[in-house]
């Protein structure tokens, strides 16, 4: 069955069609939020995401089109999480500035050490690993990635270009050669 058939008959009540989806792609919404996020903060977003698929599917009006339609959600539910992370950090170092409680450390010393933590691709900006996570890992289109993000695409290919370079460059750093 497919997801257009899927999300016509949820619209219409039917339990098994809306837990269908959800098994469908509980999967690869956790996936890329994974990508995106921590996983303390992946599970809790993905929750969220859920909630708003599906007060949301109800007016969902192009049913063929649920994926970019899905993934655009989360897209916002990540922007929206890592948004209240930075404004919650911002504040707490500036109180603490000001109480005179803490010293700055190099925020390049802070990100390279991170960076040594992290996996390969949590080690690009985080416009190029959307894109990565979404035309490669999500197997969606360039159109469809367009769509998520709000960009044209142009700026997805030049996005995926980009990308690219900078997992070579990562990788030959690390002593692979292609």
């Amino acid at each position: 069955m497919t997801d257009e058939l899927l999300v016509v008959r949820a619209q219409l009540g039917e339990r098994a069609a809306l837990a269908e989806l959800v098994a469908r792609w509980r999967l690869p919404v956790w996936t890329y939020v994974r990508r995106m996020l921590d996983a303390e903060r992946a599970d809790d977003v993905t929750q969220e995401i859920w909630l708003a698929v599906i007060r949301g599917l109800p007016r969902l009006r192009e049913p063929g089109r649920f994926a970019p339609w899905l993934f655009t959600i989360a897209r916002r539910s990540v922007t929206d999480r890592l948004r209240g992370q930075y404004a919650r950090e911002h504040e707490a170092v500036h109180e603490a500035l000001a109480a005179g409680d803490m010293t700055v450390d190099d925020p390049v010393d802070a990100a390279v050490d991170r960076a040594e933590l992290v996996s390969l691709l949590s080690g690009l900006p985080m416009p190029e690993r959307e894109i990565l996570v979404l035309f490669y890992l999500q197997d969606l289109s360039v159109e469809d990635c367009a769509q998520i993000c709000e960009i044209p695409t142009g700026t997805v290919k030049s996005r995926l270009n980009r990308a690219r370079r900078l997992l070579r460059a990562h990788l030959e750093e690390k002593g692979y050669r292609p």
